[in-house]
């Protein structure tokens, strides 16, 4: 599995801006700030811009300088399509449930499900499934990096409960048991490419922003909250999702490596969502009540973002279309 991701194509004027400045090096030309106050806040070239901001942050890409990873025009840049993106977050979100009401929500199977996961497990084809392997290589390839921000933004039993949870994620201690190093053993037990973000040209807006919208908790402060709430939304949904994806897969006949992730996370997650609900969240609020309603907004705008996908992903199939910016060989 490669290290590092290459530099993808541009799909607009930011993007193009900010792949054409890591070409070279600090500091940037002059960036197109008023383009970014401008552009949609979901669309292909502010999340692929946003995105590549962010992978500064975390491996890099190759032939890229380290240097970029602080160089203020383009933080000074990168603030802005956070604040179009987060502003649309925040807009489409109005004042709504209450904390036990959100959590108390995502508890509950509604019975006849149509997401995703219900398509692959009952009809799913084996593209379909490719494909769907394919978009979450963009988040499971740095599985549990984004919430480890968190961690010295916490304190007391919080802190400590948020650590255990990352623990199981990074594998226990063993480097082959880290979640992201199974997934590249699913992909390449699918016959798909391994290699870190090897199929960030293919990914599409709604899989770039959900992965963007961690990285935007993750590096501010003050959403620490936002990022717990996104963090126990991710661990209490996991669990009965995974055994339909693994029921997928088993219908389709995958590879035992492909299985073995998701029933890694079947029994894990069903536990890491008590304690990220009781130890985790309790006592963050506990300590600091006035994060209730970032915490609430968290867990709303990871549903709203993986409903987004969800539509693109069930859109495109029942059209027998591809979901991806372009078919899989």
């Amino acid at each position: 599995m490669t290290n590092t991701a290459v530099l993808p194509s541009p799909r607009g004027p930011l993007s193009a801006a900010v792949v054409e400045a890591l070409r070279a090096d600090p500091p940037p030309p002059v960036l197109p700030l008023d383009d970014a106050r401008r552009a949609d806040p979901y669309g292909e070239d502010l999340q692929l811009a946003l995105h590549v901001c962010y992978e500064l942050h975390y491996r890099g890409f190759t032939g890229v300088s380290p240097r970029w990873e602080w160089e203020p025009e383009l933080i000074r840049f990168r603030a802005v399509l956070e604040e179009v993106f987060l502003a649309a977050l925040r807009a489409d979100l109005p004042e709504g449930p209450t904390l036990t009401e959100v959590l108390d929500e995502l508890l509950v199977e509604p019975i006849g499900g149509n997401g995703v996961s219900h398509f692959l497990r009952d009809e799913g084809q084996w593209w379909h499934m490719r494909e769907y392997l394919v978009h979450r290589s963009i988040y499971h390839h740095k599985e549990a990096d984004p919430h480890a921000w968190v961690i010295p933004r916490l304190q007391g039993r919080a802190k400590a409960s948020l650590v255990a949870v990352e623990f199981d994620e990074f594998g226990g201690g063993r480097g082959d048991r880290m979640h992201s190093h199974l997934y590249a053993k699913l992909l390449a037990g699918a016959g798909l490419d391994d290699g870190y973000l090897a199929y960030l040209e293919h990914v599409p807006a709604p899989m770039l922003a959900n992965v963007n919208m961690m990285s935007l908790f993750g590096l501010h402060r003050d959403l620490r909250g936002a990022l717990v709430g996104h963090f126990a939304a991710a661990e209490i949904t996991t669990a009965p999702s995974a055994k339909r994806m693994a029921d997928a897969l088993r219908r389709l006949d995958a590879h035992p490596d492909c299985v073995e992730f998701f029933t890694e996370h079947i029994e894990a997650d069903a536990v890491h969502e008590q304690v990220m609900r009781r130890d985790v969240i309790g006592d963050l609020l506990e300590r600091e009540p006035e994060l209730t309603g970032s915490v609430v907004f968290g867990v709303r705008a990871t549903e709203l973002l993986e409903q987004h996908l969800a539509d693109h992903l069930l859109g495109s199939w029942k059209n027998d279309a591809t979901s991806l910016r372009e078919p899989l060989p």
